[in-house]
């Protein structure tokens, strides 16, 4: 008799301890008729509001041991909107949206949600901006709102929540220009929107990856200078000018990609060797001078369609042979010679193209693996290449 009363008092208990808190449920249903499974798609074939436990049989829910919802994961392959009853889940620590066909704008109330840590609701079709209740997020680590269509300015408070680490706002239409950095970032991703102006005076010097890609932001980017422990930065089709810091060469850096701005030179004086396996685009910009040969050390490089003059570096000649450089492209310069000794060979992995320089060099060799887009010729026409370094020398 008193087993049986045991097991009565243990199922009450749990019952009581994992049934959904009623203000919860009453959002869960709000969230759900707001939302549609697409065709294909069966993730609300498990959202049954009769079941007496839907902390445990939900699909994408997670509760406390009170039957507070603390994480939500709706999708993927979802169409509606999101129901502003979100801002209900008090408990919440975690929203994740995967990616769909949800439209309309971001909910208004992210102030009642102080335990949110992580937000990611990525390749949907949210728009508007992002509402001014996110500045109390101040425990929030992980922002990700990319591939939506997202508008308006960057909000000043986004970049100064105290615990944010991760930020990416990728492939939306936001606005006006980046702002000033104090959260302790390590991960920032603003490639693909309409943001211009110029880089703002400070960094955080947590920053491990940065990406600005695809922007028309414009100026020099000495800001970036302190940050020596970068392992990726994109700042690709821009309107950047100026120097390239020699800080950025780090020996952290395994992808560096600046093309397609208007960088006029390297500070070079002394470079450090990178990685092992990096990547490094410099191309399509106007950086003059000669080439630094510490750059011979990365897997992957693109010099062309600069300014660079001179002769190139034996570095670079070791590094392709060796295999260490697999892919070199300096097609579109004004290079001078190419110390190629006939006894080296080049192994069947490496990518060579020297076309259209100020020298002369075996078709075999400099064309070996230049993209179609290259001009047929090897080599400048003369007078280019006269009235180049005359000009040059005079200037």
């Amino acid at each position: 008799m008193n087993y049986t009363f045991f097991l009565l008092l243990l199922t009450l208990v749990h019952s009581t301890f994992s049934s959904l808190a009623p203000t919860d449920q009453a959002a869960l249903e709000s969230i759900r008729d707001s939302l549609t499974d697409m065709p294909g798609s069966a993730f609300f074939s498990t959202w049954d509001f009769t079941t007496p436990d839907p902390c445990s049989t939900f699909a994408g829910l997670t509760c406390t041991s009170l039957g507070r919802v603390s994480a939500l994961s709706l999708g993927p392959n979802l169409s509606g909107s999101l129901s502003p009853s979100i801002s209900n889940l008090t408990h919440l620590t975690q929203l994740v949206l995967y990616p769909g066909l949800v439209t309309g704008p971001l909910p208004p109330r992210f102030d009642t949600l102080p335990l949110l840590r992580v937000i990611s609701l990525t390749r949907n079709r949210l728009t508007g901006p992002i509402p001014n209740s996110f500045s109390s997020l101040s425990y929030l680590h992980t922002l990700d709102l990319s591939y939506n269509q997202l508008s308006g300015s960057l909000p000043p408070f986004l970049t100064t929540l105290p615990h944010l680490k991760v930020l990416v706002l990728a492939s939306n239409r936001f606005s006006d220009n980046v702002k000033p950095v104090s959260s302790p970032l390590l991960h920032l991703d603003l490639k693909t929107n309409q943001i211009s102006g110029q880089l703002p005076p400070l960094f955080p010097t947590t920053l491990r990856y940065l990406s600005l890609a695809g922007n028309s932001i414009s100026g020099a980017i000495i800001p970036l200078e302190p940050l020596t422990d970068l392992t990726y930065i994109d700042l690709s089709m821009n309107r950047f000018t100026g120097a390239i810091p020699q800080s950025l060469f780090g020996s952290t850096t395994t992808s560096m990609f600046l093309q397609r701005n208007n960088f006029t030179s390297i500070n070079a004086t002394s470079l450090s060797m990178l990685p092992q396996g990096s990547v490094v685009d410099l191309s399509h910009n106007s950086i003059s001078g000669e080439l630094p040969p510490s750059l011979a050390g990365a897997e992957s490089l693109f010099l062309n369609n600069n300014r660079f003059t001179g002769e190139i570096p034996e570095e670079y000649i070791k590094s392709l042979v060796n295999g260490t450089t697999k892919t070199l492209f300096l097609q579109h310069n004004y290079l001078t010679r190419f110390p190629w000794n006939s006894g080296f060979q080049l192994p069947d992995s490496v990518s060579l193209c020297l076309s259209y320089n100020c020298m002369d060099t075996d078709p075999v060799v400099g064309l070996s693996t230049c993209p179609i887009e290259v001009a047929p010729l090897l080599s400048r026409p003369a007078i280019q290449c006269s009235r180049f370094y005359n000009h040059s020398s005079t200037g």
